[in-house]
């Protein structure tokens, strides 16, 4: 089939575009190459997909309506995989229109794409954040999540919405993935594995919040992937039991799903520094901060519907996942 992937040059959907290409699939790349982080790495992850077959590069804003019109109407995909987004909670803070052009509009502007070129089913990047004020764990799809604390998780949780929205009016089958902290290989500088190693590795101290009492349910790259994929073969379709005397937040009559990927293995912020320092063979000089606003204390996902619907549940030790990003590392910096 044919699938457009919206974030080719990002962390997940290069993996994501480079699986699908493995087994076949035309994959039409769209990345804007901005500059949130290194451009670099994002043009080496892109130069792993460019010269393979099968695999068109497009260059162009989400933001743009009558680009992203055109891409559709030109490439015709079977389906859609959009995880392209400005990324980050505490960026939220200080840049929040770039949360709304990009999540907001983009989204919308995929979702027009999408409504009007018979797509057969819509597969959307969420996120963990949009539990954000919950303290009931694991968090399950089925808990309301109407209390973000950052404008990032609230434009998730918006897209989750508008996708509802979709699959109500035009009956475009829609799935959302709530990503708990996504790591590994080819993974983003902004992210807190990224910032410790290379801190670690150069000497310098690393700023750990929460006094290290934060705790993340961190997900390896494949695994995430393979959950995307799984999900995209597994097209959305209307829950015949659901009822709007008792809704249920993860389904609709519509073809609308919601799924968790996430390890549902915590671990605390302090062992996942351990972890890195035993890889890198070097100790990490800490300050330990408060929790930063935006953040929240801990994830954890429930993955019960994603077993019983796709069969699936990610599996990645945390120790093996960090090996294998420190090597990654270590590689690619020739450090």
């Amino acid at each position: 089939m044919k699938v457009l992937i919206t974030g080719t040059a990002g962390f997940i959907g290069s993996n994501v575009a480079l699986r699908l290409l493995d087994r076949g699939d035309e994959v039409v790349g769209l990345d804007n190459l901005n500059d949130y982080y290194d451009v670099n790495l994002k043009k080496d992850r892109l130069a792993r997909l460019t010269n393979q077959d099968g695999f068109t590069d497009v260059r162009m804003d989400l933001e743009n309506r009558d680009g992203i019109a055109k891409l559709f109407s030109e490439h015709k995909p079977d389906k859609v995989v959009h995880l392209a987004a400005q990324a980050g909670v505490r960026y939220s803070l200080i840049n929040p229109h770039a949360y709304i052009d990009s999540n907001i509009q983009g989204t919308t502007n995929i979702l027009e794409g999408c409504r009007h070129n018979e797509v057969q089913h819509l597969v959307y990047a969420s996120s963990s954040s949009v539990y954000g004020a919950n303290t009931k764990m694991p968090f399950s799809v089925h808990d309301n999540v109407d209390h973000p604390v950052s404008l990032y998780a609230a434009s998730k949780k918006a897209n989750e919405l508008m996708a509802h929205t979709y699959s109500h009016l035009y009956q475009l089958p829609t799935t959302g993935l709530r990503f708990f902290t996504v790591y590994g290989p080819w993974g983003r500088p902004d992210m807190a594995l990224f910032l410790f190693t290379k801190a670690i590795l150069e000497g310098k101290s690393i700023d750990v919040f929460n006094y290290g009492k934060c705790r993340r349910d961190f997900t390896y790259i494949d695994d995430i992937v393979e959950g995307v994929i799984r999900t995209l073969d597994n097209v959305a379709s209307p829950n015949p039991d659901w009822s709007g005397d008792n809704p249920d937040t993860s389904t609709s009559y519509a073809p609308f799903k919601i799924y968790n990927i996430g390890n549902n293995q915590p671990v605390e912020l302090l062992r996942f520094i351990e972890i890195i320092e035993d890889c890198l063979g070097m100790k990490a000089e800490k300050n330990l901060l408060p929790l930063q606003p935006g953040d929240v204390p801990a994830t954890y996902a429930n993955v019960d519907d994603l077993m019983n619907d796709v069969g699936f549940k990610p599996a990645m030790p945390i120790e093996d996942g960090i090996a294998n990003f420190v090597a990654w590392y270590r590689d690619y910096y020739k450090v």
